[in-house]
């Protein structure tokens, strides 16, 4: 057997990185090393994937920089045997990342053209524990079910009790929260019983989370 090649400068300074601003979990490191994130940029920004940066996607929206998709999936907590709601699909690269690391991944899309171009690349990969669905975030299909976890990727001015609600027992779910013209925060809600303890992590910005499926193909 041929002896493996090291991976290229730019995916080992990326990994550096990741530990060096305070990644620790091993598993999540892994995740973010194995997912192929030139994969899910545009073919111009392809040589622009591991620097640690967003980049922009079809229909307005970006790819969040690579420090915020593994600061927010450490903060899940995540088991293997999870069910993961994630809220954004956008390029589908933090779906990939949250597929290897659980059971099973539900990702809303309101944007056709994200959905569709999201699980055309999650499939070729061979994700397959992942289902993008066309449809409203803020509306999510009672026929889903209840969630281990559940992750938001675009901006709410406030999480909406029926989404907190979607959390089994123990639950946890991660959004920045905030006004969708400025900066929002990270927070983290952990449901026990009929309650959610609050926590704020971390000062971010994302594109706004809208209601509605969008018009645009």
């Amino acid at each position: 057997m041929p002896p493996q090649k090291p991976p290229p400068p730019e995916k080992m300074q990326f990994q550096l990185n990741l530990r060096q601003r305070g990644i620790s979990d091993q598993s999540v490191l892994k995740a973010m090393g194995d997912v192929p994130r030139e994969r899910f940029v545009s073919s111009l920004d392809r040589h622009e994937a591991y620097r640690d940066t967003a980049l922009g996607i079809a229909c307005g929206q970006t790819i969040s920089q690579p420090f915020v998709v593994a600061y927010m999936t450490e903060q899940l907590q995540l088991k293997p045997a999870m069910r993961v709601l994630e809220i954004g699909t956008g390029s589908g690269y933090q779906a990939a990342i949250l597929s290897r690391l659980c059971r099973e991944v539900l990702t809303l899309e309101r944007f056709r053209t994200l959905a569709d171009r999201a699980q055309l690349e999650l499939s070729d990969l061979g994700y397959d524990n992942v289902e993008v669905i066309l449809g409203d975030g803020y509306d999510v299909p009672a026929n889903l079910g209840s969630f281990d976890r559940i992750i938001v990727t675009a901006a709410m001015e406030e999480v909406p009790h029926t989404l907190l609600q979607r959390l089994e027992e123990d639950g946890i779910l991660i959004a920045p929260v905030g006004p969708h013209d400025g900066s929002q925060v990270l927070m983290r809600f952990k449901r026990s019983g009929d309650s959610f303890a609050r926590q704020e992590l971390l000062a971010v910005r994302f594109v706004p989370a809208l209601r509605g499926v969008a018009r645009e193909l």
